[in-house]
């Protein structure tokens, strides 16, 4: 310890100058006191070094110290916690004897290293258990946490007891490159293949829709079985759906399997694959495995009411018909009466008429929010067109009509068009539309423009109107059948019309959300993940509110209830419902607005986690290389003992002292105040004391 400043010590001597001089004009040249001579000296020193003190406080003196700390090497001990440990011949050992000498042997390195003990499977967990219950290995992520945790600090070395199996993360030989410390591995498990039939892996589709067939790939693998069969199956809805008996041929088989079925119901179905079991398989729990496929049932429902017949009808409903998602009917204004509460989307053609004004439909479907494709034509009816909300107003004295071209607007952003189908519409023939003056609403989207001409308009021919709750198209002349001829006589084809209507009618039947309540979860979890939940409450202007509390009331297969309480985001809900064991579930969540309650139903499925089945036999090859390639050995459990004196006689491993150097100000110790106001007031108390004033 020892005291510097920012300015030379020999400016010191003005501090002892400032000091001298302070009590010498104070007691020396004072010759009107009584004070004794003893007492003039004591208090002219008290004087003294106050001031002196204060002075040298100016010059900005600093404290320099000096600490030493000595650092043990660390010893990193991680203990492989996951299922495949126990899957061999000598499970027993691991539970009992293996444990015994492990902790034998952190307590014997304790004595002269600092030891830290981690657990790891999927995750990394500063704890030491052998319970051999993890679902997966990630070795990678645990050798990460090493270097996160331990950069910079003195490592002396890392023992990974692992079998060397890992199904999760990276492959562990790219993360141990960045290890500053030796890695000794501690070979766990059996390398020997043992009799074992197993489903490897199942490739699907996640996401099929209703009424479509999906294709499903399955790997079967059987070790050992040279000479015996099995059977394959695949159930759902607890019906057998395909079957297959496989031969094996060899000790290490494998083959994989095709099959196509169809996606009969929507929602979330479970599906079950099964391989019948041999004698004396070292483990039966990866002879079944499940899958889930969601089944979207995506058919739209889709109407053509129209005044009168018209070519363009027919190419519309040709081109939504070759969709199986489209469910497409199709019929003239005074012969409908069916409701229409269930369709997705209605397509007006030259609606309202002069001849029908159809104000009650009109007013049906804006009750039920439902879309509408407007086609304008010669029969329409435009002052009563404007009189509903579609976004477009046409000012027009007399009906006339222009032939338009069609103008793509690259600014478009709804949907995207090919380009092939972009460059068809500069060769499509000219629809007839409304000559007027063309006012649009701010919410409005326009397509494609007119072009009169050479000329490219500001005028829309086909335009969109997306408003809280509901969107509409209109499309503001006829002709539509001239493109699809024009489209087949240059391309043999009709692809880029039927990509025009196809996108034209997804984009009106995608559904808006229009709840006020909504719950977003998946429908699908593995047994180590969390149940996770996310909800937004809307207000009656469609704002986002969190005021109110939201309720979630999870259900188990049995009956059993498991109640929860949404957490307050920034304006939104969310929950954490943590782990669930394997099962199906339904839940339901529930919140006060206002006067009114509103629910949410759904259900999730938590499926088991098998991937500590899929690979039984321990990678010792692993092991033996991460040990090498870091400076260590690999050792099995037989030789616990032997890792005490591996470390003891290597010379890389030695307590390390670490220098410190702090500088604080002397001003800001508190100590030196007190000192000052100590000499001051005892000089103040002799002077009172004395008769001094």
């Amino acid at each position: 310890m020892n005291i510097i400043t920012e300015y030379p010590l020999w400016m010191i001597i003005f501090c002892v100058f400032a000091g001298v001089a302070y009590a010498a004009i104070l007691y020396y040249k004072n010759k009107h006191n009584d004070f004794s001579p003893l007492l003039i000296r004591t208090m002219a020193f008290l004087r003294f070094i106050a001031i002196f003190l204060i002075a040298f406080l100016l010059l900005s003196p600093l404290l320099k110290t000096i600490t030493h700390t000595n650092e043990k090497p660390i010893i990193i001990f991680a203990q492989d916690n996951s299922q495949s440990v126990l899957l061999n011949k000598d499970s027993a050992f691991y539970k009992t004897e293996y444990k015994e000498k492990i902790e034998k042997l952190i307590d014997e390195l304790g004595k002269k290293y600092d030891v830290k003990s981690f657990n790891f499977d999927d995750k990394v967990r500063e704890q030491l258990q052998f319970e051999y219950n993890g679902k997966q290995t990630d070795i990678s992520a645990l050798l990460d946490e090493m270097l996160t945790r331990y950069t910079n600090r003195n490592i002396g070395a890392i023992i990974l007891a692992s079998d060397g199996i890992f199904n999760k993360g990276n492959n562990p030989l790219y993360v141990s490159s960045k290890l500053n410390a030796p890695l000794y591995t501690l070979a766990l498990g059996d390398t020997s293949v043992r009799k074992d039939l197993l489903i490897q892996k199942i490739n699907f589709n996640r996401i099929a829709y209703l009424g479509n067939s999906f294709p499903v790939e399955i790997i079967v693998n059987a070790n050992k079985a040279k000479g015996l069969s099995a059977k394959l199956k695949i159930t759902h809805a607890n019906k057998e759906i395909f079957n297959k008996t496989i031969q094996f041929n060899s000790d290490q088989y494998i083959e994989t399997i095709n099959f196509t079925t169809l996606a009969k119901e929507a929602g979330l179905q479970r599906y079950t694959v099964t391989i019948s079991s041999v004698n004396n398989e070292i483990t039966l729990t990866n002879n079944r495995k499940d899958f889930f496929v969601e089944v979207l049932d995506t058919r739209q429902k889709v109407l053509i009411l129209a005044a009168a017949p018209h070519p363009d009808i027919s190419a519309i409903k040709q081109t939504l018909e070759s969709n199986r998602n489209y469910d497409v009917q199709f019929a003239l204004i005074n012969d409908f009466n069916k409701p229409i509460s269930d369709l997705n989307l209605i397509i007006l053609h030259q609606l309202p008429s002069a001849n029908f004004a159809i104000t009650k439909i009109l007013s049906d479907i804006q009750k039920s929010n439902i879309p509408i494709l407007y086609i304008l034509g010669t029969q329409s009816n435009i002052t009563q067109f404007n009189a509903y909300n579609s976004g477009l107003n046409i000012l027009a004295k007399n009906q006339n009509f222009n032939e338009a071209l069609p103008f793509f607007l690259t600014e478009f952003s709804y949907f995207t068009l090919s380009d092939e189908s972009r460059k068809m519409l500069n060769n499509f023939p000219p629809l007839s539309t409304i000559y007027g003056n063309y006012k649009l609403a701010p919410s409005v989207e326009p397509f494609l423009m007119q072009k009169i001409g050479n000329v490219v308009s500001n005028q829309p021919l086909i335009l969109f109107n997306q408003s809280v709750g509901n969107k509409n198209g209109v499309i503001t002349g006829e002709g539509l059948w001239k493109w699809k001829l024009a489209n087949y006589a240059q391309k043999n084809n009709t692809e880029a019309f039927d990509e025009i209507i196809s996108k034209i009618i997804q984009y009106l039947t995608v559904k808006i959300e229009k709840g006020l309540f909504r719950v977003m979860n998946n429908h699908s979890f593995n047994e180590n993940e969390n149940i996770e939940f996310d909800a937004e409450l809307y207000n009656d202007s469609y704002e986002l509110v969190n005021q109110a509390d939201v309720n979630l009331l999870i259900i188990n297969s049995a009956g059993n209830k498991f109640p929860y309480e949404f957490s307050k985001t920034s304006n939104a809900y969310h929950l954490n419902a943590g782990i669930f064991p394997q099962g199906d579930y339904k839940y339901q969540a529930v919140v006060k607005l206002k006067n009114k309650t509103l629910t949410k139903n759904g259900e999730f499925t938590v499926m088991a986690m098998d991937a500590e089945y899929t690979n039984t036999v321990a990678n010792h090859q692993l092991l033996y290389n991460l040990a090498k390639n870091n400076g260590g050995e690999m050792i099995y459990p037989s030789q616990t003992e032997k890792i005490a004196d591996l470390l003891q006689k290597r010379d890389d491993i030695k307590t390390v002292q670490y220098t410190q150097k702090r500088f604080n100000d002397l001003v800001n110790l508190s100590w030196i105040f007190f000192i000052i106001i100590t000499l001051l007031t005892a000089e103040w108390f002799l002077r009172k004391r004395n008769g001094g004033y």
